[in-house]
């Protein structure tokens, strides 16, 4: 079983990592060949491109020109760490021990504008770039023509035939894998919160249960998909009556939040 997140927009390039483990991302040329072409945008062209603030947007400037390799411990960051935002607020990875660690690294990949997909300990350095984002490129005309099938031909070789992808990536995210060219069975679970006696996704929860989703998987070292269905991490609990087939239903009662 292999499991999807989506990256975050905000970063944290400065709390003391745990680890002094690494490794290198798979897709560093595509990487290199998307930067080659970043680095010529001006800040008025990403504030655009991005809808981001003059500051943001300057920020975003200086790290495409200062993005470069070797990828090392001192110039980037292994992503499960460099990422902060609700999923992994959910995720905790500064709680996982070494053992959860390794098997994070077999079993977690996250997406990315950038990267294409990385694993927990591969490093990266400090970007911006949706994978939704409309910017034309030497592969197409926006990022989704740029990966084309390079994401799911190198989830498929991660994987073994008819496994499980658990899908906890956003919608814009997860439209970067060609479905149809997967080698698995896809269950993506979805998070709802009761609110006005019914039960509704509300973002911020469901951020942050993808994250818990994860480490729970991760903490338990899950390899039957089935076995989800025992989540019941911060007052969720499975709910086959607002379940289908492939898209899992997890709910949780307004008095548990």
């Amino acid at each position: 079983m292999l499991m999807l997140v989506s990256p975050a927009k905000t970063l944290d390039f400065e709390t003391p990592l745990p680890i002094s483990d690494f490794t290198q991302p798979e897709m560093l040329d595509d990487a290199q060949e998307l930067i080659d072409q970043l680095k010529a945008l001006t800040p008025s062209h990403v504030s655009e491109l991005m809808k981001l603030s003059d500051k943001l947007a300057h920020l975003n400037v200086t790290r495409f020109q200062h993005w470069q390799q070797p990828f090392t411990s001192d110039n980037a960051r292994p992503a499960i760490y460099a990422f902060k935002g609700d999923v992994y607020t959910g995720l905790d990875a500064y709680s996982f021990n070494k053992n959860d660690m390794k098997f994070a690294q077999k079993h977690f990949r996250m997406l990315s504008g950038l990267y294409g997909l990385l694993k927990p300990l591969d490093l990266m350095q400090a970007y911006r770039l949706e994978m939704g984002t409309k910017y034309p490129n030497t592969r197409g005309k926006n990022l989704y023509e740029f990966w084309g099938d390079i994401i799911t031909q190198k989830i498929n070789a991660q994987m073994k035939a008819n496994d499980i992808l658990l899908n906890l990536a956003s919608t814009e995210y997860f439209k970067a894998v060609n479905k149809k060219s997967l080698n698995a069975q896809i269950i993506t679970p979805v998070f709802k919160d009761e609110k006005n006696g019914q039960y509704k996704i509300i973002s911020f929860y469901a951020k942050k249960a993808r994250g818990l989703m994860a480490a729970y998987v991760i903490k338990n070292r899950i390899n039957d998909v089935q076995d989800i269905k025992q989540f019941n991490v911060a007052g969720y609990r499975y709910s086959a009556e607002h379940s289908k087939a492939t898209e899992w239903v997890f709910i949780r009662d307004a008095s548990d939040l």
